[in-house]
């Protein structure tokens, strides 16, 4: 049992606990406990030859100021750091900013006509001025390339359902084949695989339809889903030879009847 010194010592505890709580917020909302962020999703895909969007947003707390426009760079975080933006005579063609207005928070970009050498991790970085200059920069985001997925029954084999699909090179990529929503059997790339690679890599599993329903193959990079393709099997019915043998010799029986009739008549 507590003490009245030691319940009102918890009391006291209490109030200064909440007090530092109260503290706290109220200088978050009035700036002292500002921040400014760069936000990049850690995985993006593309199917080859389309576009895609390479997202950075810039965040600011309620009591952060930009004092001028900031100033946005885009690079590939490969071995020489390869700028996309600005002045990038590699990728002039093919990038475009989603909003040109350099006060706006979104700094994404769109890539035009992704190819397999894209494959790899993109930054964005801002140089910012508020109370103070600085540059900050984005986690990153690794770009994962895919061409079309092909799931069907094998030409040698009609109850064979055969996918595969070409996709960069990444150790984390998993293809799994389900039935009905159940996980048949899936398989990994080659942990060896460098997931900074350019080359595409293809990926296969195979499975025996063994019985009907919704077959569904999908791509994974850890739990982001990249592509997927389904196939409705429907088993092939044996043919019923019985019953062909049974109709056939229904014929030849009555003619027996009828000659055995006749020689039993004479």
């Amino acid at each position: 049992m507590l003490h009245m010194s030691e319940m009102n010592d918890v009391s006291i505890r209490t109030r200064r606990g909440w007090w530092i709580q109260l503290m706290f917020l109220s200088l978050t909302v009035s700036g002292v406990c500002s921040l400014v962020t760069v936000d990049q999703p850690p995985v993006l895909t593309s199917a080859l030859g389309r576009a895609v969007m390479l997202q950075c947003q810039l965040l600011l707390s309620p009591g952060e100021k930009m004092k001028s426009s900031p100033i946005l760079y885009w690079e590939r975080m490969n071995a020489a750091s390869t700028r996309l933006w600005p002045d990038s005579d590699e990728y002039r063609s093919r990038v475009a900013l989603l909003d040109s207005n350099p006060n706006s928070s979104n700094k994404s970009m769109m890539l035009k006509d992704v190819q397999w050498a894209d494959s790899g991790k993109y930054r964005c970085k801002l140089s910012i001025h508020t109370e103070t200059r600085s540059r900050k920069l984005g986690n990153g985001s690794l770009l994962v390339v895919y061409d079309t997925m092909s799931f069907n029954l094998t030409h040698q084999n009609d109850s064979l359902l055969r996918c595969e699909v070409k996709a960069s090179c990444d150790p984390a990529l998993v293809l799994s084949i389900f039935r009905d929503g159940v996980k048949l059997q899936s398989v990994n790339r080659d942990p060896r695989c460098a997931a900074a690679a350019q080359l595409p890599v293809t990926l296969s599993e195979s499975v025996c339809g063994k019985g009907g329903g919704k077959y569904e193959c999908q791509l994974h990079l850890n739990q982001n889903l990249i592509t997927k393709s389904s196939f409705y099997y429907n088993p092939p019915v044996p043919e019923p030879w019985f019953l062909y043998g049974s109709l056939l010799l229904v014929p030849i029986i009555f003619l027996l009847v009828l000659i055995t009739a006749y020689l039993c008549r004479c």
